[in-house]
């Protein structure tokens, strides 16, 4: 059986969510977590987004069995639903959802999700440091000596989610320690990002290499891309050549990914 569900806000904090679902687009009903739903083995769950909040109750739905695929772009459901000239609710939503060909969804894993869950985490922690520093530049000698321990302690913390994430891509990413062969990184810091650059798929070149922003810029057709990958591909690469860095650099770090992977799945052995 194929669930299709909505996850919606309930505050403008963005800290509260709901879920609406339906299987056959007529009856809906709402509930607080996806592991209220009730789907068993073989059976399929489509959703629009999985908030980090919500993922211990999709790790649950997929030890059930059941399979987990979320939409690879937002924008198309907005797309969709314009052109079938529906409301913009849950409902409207959902049946725009249940119109989008299976192949725009992505299928998840509980290791993509626990991985995921953890680099938002390590994402928060860079935000509020660098929002920090900016302020640490323009205050006073005496203003800055109270917010240098926090800067300090946010540092210790975003060291330390970087060795666990670390720790856990070694135990859930197959190629994880291949690639840190691959590319001689050691810094936790680099090993915290080789992990973020693995999160997304990597079905072909043309579309990962697309997805971290590397096309020609004199081309006038828009790519699909991802800032937080890209940021993340960056410091990767600032850690392997240096600052000043350039696309050829990136793309290079990017392609060494690429042909590991690729020689992993075919069982062959590392490029040198």
């Amino acid at each position: 059986m194929k669930f299709y569900a909505d996850v919606h806000r309930t505050k403008r904090n963005d800290e509260g969510y709901r879920i609406t679902y339906t299987t056959d687009g007529i009856t809906f009903k709402h509930i607080d977590s996806f592991s209220e739903i009730p789907a068993g083995p073989g059976d399929q769950l489509f959703v629009d987004t999985i908030p980090p909040s919500h993922t211990d109750g999709a790790i649950e739905l997929l030890r059930r069995g059941v399979e987990i695929y979320y939409l690879r772009r937002l924008t198309l459901l907005s797309k969709v639903r314009e052109e079938l000239k529906l409301p913009k609710s849950s409902r409207g939503d959902i049946k725009a959802l249940m119109n989008i060909e299976e192949r725009w969804f992505r299928r998840v894993t509980e290791d993509f999700l626990i991985m995921r869950r953890m680099i938002l985490a390590h994402r928060s922690l860079m935000k509020t440091h660098q929002e920090l520093l900016n302020k640490y530049k323009v205050l006073s000698d005496a203003e800055r000596e109270v917010l240098r321990p926090v800067i300090k302690s946010l540092e210790v913390q975003m060291e330390e989610m970087a060795r666990t994430i670390a720790e856990e891509a070694d135990r859930r990413l197959p190629a994880y320690n291949r690639l840190i062969e691959a590319l001689g990184v050691s810094d936790p810091s680099a090993l915290e990002a080789l992990a973020e650059v693995l999160l997304p798929e990597w079905r072909s070149w043309r579309r990962i290499r697309n997805f971290f922003g590397l096309w020609r810029r004199d081309k006038k057709t828009y790519f699909h891309r991802s800032k937080a990958a890209r940021h993340a591909l960056e410091r990767l690469t600032i850690s392997l050549k240096g600052y000043n860095i350039r696309g050829r650099e990136l793309k290079e770090v990017l392609k060494i990914i690429w042909i590991t992977l690729k020689a992993q799945e075919a069982g062959l052995t590392a490029p040198a």
